[in-house]
């Protein structure tokens, strides 16, 4: 099965059998860039130094179980954002139940068919990036429509009412931002781009664009006059930029909308 984009995503798999670790790397290698982890406190040391795409543990590892890891890690906001597949030998209706209420996006019973791993990895990455696209490209989907969990939505919309506060200030950036939620630069930046596929800069511009059209849905204000309202230099500048980010003029919006 071919891997979602032409970067190879980054793959963590965690499990405490070296026979299976080395199976499912090997599975996994040509499609993904694996990481390999003997328990769930490695796992968390590889996190603190790469950028994980999707998470593959085992349940039962020492010192950290899966079940804590998942836990730990969807509590965390540097990394709640993180599909994760839960590996188990347990078939027990009660243990798929734990896994998934640990915030487990998917779980897989033990012996498992490659190809069904394969298969899950690629659902799960390929129903990230068609979120973020359409967020990206539709004028009125909203930032939280990005996330997975009540921990990133929480994350999301205090980020989008903080840029939407300071909407108007075209000098917003990225270092109010940070210094706002109460994260360092490179933090916030992994964090907008795992969720939304945007940098910080790339977010503040684009969540302009979806409140101008917003603006011009209602009717009431001139296409100058929103430029102005949302943060650009000039009207121009803002007209290039809808365009662009949508494939639709500001006028075309503001006509079809108000059909």
């Amino acid at each position: 099965m071919a891997s979602i984009a032409s970067v190879k995503s980054t793959i963590l798999v965690a499990d405490d059998h070296q026979e299976i670790l080395d199976f499912i790397t090997e599975d996994l290698g040509d499609n993904y860039h694996v990481l390999k982890a003997k328990d769930g406190a490695q796992a968390l040391a590889f996190l603190e130094s790469s950028a994980v795409d999707l998470i593959v543990s085992d349940v039962m590892m020492p010192e950290i179980n899966g079940f804590d890891l998942c836990a730990r890690l969807k509590e965390d906001i540097n990394f709640s954002h993180i599909p994760f597949i839960m590996l188990t030998a347990k078939n027990s209706l009660q243990s798929k139940i734990e896994g998934l209420e640990y915030g487990a996006d998917a779980y897989i019973e033990k012996p498992f068919s490659p190809t069904f791993l394969q298969a899950q990895i690629s659902s799960l990455l390929r129903n990230r990036k068609n979120v973020r696209a359409h967020f990206n490209h539709s004028p009125t989907s909203p930032l939280q429509s990005v996330a997975l969990n009540k921990s990133d939505q929480m994350f999301l919309e205090k980020l989008n009412h903080l840029i939407l506060d300071n909407i108007t200030e075209p000098t917003l950036c990225v270092d109010l931002l940070a210094d706002r939620m109460n994260m360092s630069r490179p933090t916030l930046y992994r964090k907008t781009k795992a969720l939304s596929d945007l940098s910080p800069n790339e977010l503040i511009n684009v969540t302009r664009l979806k409140k101008a059209a917003e603006l011009l849905g209602e009717g009431y204000y001139k296409v100058y006059e929103i430029s102005t309202l949302v943060g650009f230099s000039s009207a121009s500048h803002f007209i290039r930029n809808f365009q662009k980010q949508f494939g639709i003029s500001p006028r075309e919006w503001a006509e079809k909308q108000n059909k």
